[in-house]
């Protein structure tokens, strides 16, 4: 879907998800950090585990169940917060459902802005999926069974983390994180940056057009792994926009993609299917894993 000329007033409504809600997001925040907050206390965790030398540059480590000769898939999750809020330690909300299901699972923390540019903290973020991947014998699972997870800015995160250089596109070199991911499960992502200059959002972020044009997905030369694309009904024009073109670009790629408009959710309660068996999201995000996960 093309990119839609929209005047500066209109660009920071539709780029605000809470002017959807009223504007009144802290009780989803609150949320996370409830549930995350029982996830640290009740399954087995590995708290801050360090992949980089910046503060924030640490990783919580849900393992799965130990069963004989088994090594389960690993989902991480890269959280949103437009790249300048939230934190791993309210993003654990995913583990109880993920560890129930067999699965090990990993939330990453990461630089905010403006402490860093956003190229920084893709490089993070590609540096973390590295780490864990280097690590995957002594952490129990296995290194090739790997899907990446995010919401908002984490939907971007993990997308441009699952990315892989195209062999005859000439592609500037990056350090991307090894062999490419399973499958990518962005929620209510931002792929195109551009329309972010200019609006409120910009100011920690800093971008300008040049670099929000090499941070685009939607035109960038890499190739993606399988995908669940997924956004609420609730959300602004420019968010379900977003969203459908990265599954068009996908589609025109030849990408195995599910999408996904997920009913009565809103742009912060919609990553809460993530964390329930029960919905199609959980499923399709399951559905992207090699084999059957280890029970």
């Amino acid at each position: 879907m093309p990119r839609v000329s929209l005047d500066a007033a209109a660009r920071e409504r539709e780029y605000s998800p809470s002017s959807c809600i009223g504007g009144d997001y802290a009780p989803y925040l609150e949320r996370y950090r409830v549930e995350s907050e029982g996830a640290h206390r009740t399954l087995p965790v590995q708290r801050d585990l360090r992949y980089g030398a910046a503060p924030r540059a640490l990783i919580d480590f849900f393992p799965a169940t130990a069963l004989a000769g088994s090594r389960p898939g690993l989902l991480v999750y890269l959280h949103g917060g437009y790249w300048q809020e939230l934190s791993k330690e309210s993003s654990a909300f995913l583990a109880p459902a993920w560890h129930a299901a067999g699965f090990a699972h990993a939330v990453v923390g990461y630089t905010l802005a403006p402490a860093a540019t956003l190229p920084a903290i893709v490089a993070e973020s590609r540096a973390a999926l590295a780490w864990l991947r280097a690590h995957a014998v002594d952490l129990g699972f296995d290194p090739e069974n790997v899907v990446v997870a995010g919401s908002s800015a984490g939907g971007y995160l993990a997308a441009a983390v699952g990315g892989r250089p195209s062999r005859d596109a000439g592609h500037p070199a990056v350090t991307h994180a090894g062999p490419g991911v399973r499958g990518i499960v962005p929620i209510s992502g931002i792929f195109d940056l551009a329309p972010l200059v200019g609006t409120s959002i910009n100011d920690a972020l800093g971008l300008d057009a040049a670099t929000a044009a090499t941070l685009d997905l939607l035109r960038s030369p890499d190739r993606f792994p399988p995908a669940v694309v997924a956004w609420g009904e609730i959300e602004t024009r420019e968010f379900r926009r977003q969203s459908r073109a990265f599954a068009s670009r996908l589609a025109a790629d030849r990408t195995p993609c599910t999408t996904l408009e997920i009913a009565a959710r809103n742009h912060f309660d919609v990553v809460l299917d993530l964390a329930d068996p029960r919905t199609a999201l959980f499923a399709a995000a399951r559905a992207l894993f090699a084999g059957p996960p280890p029970r």
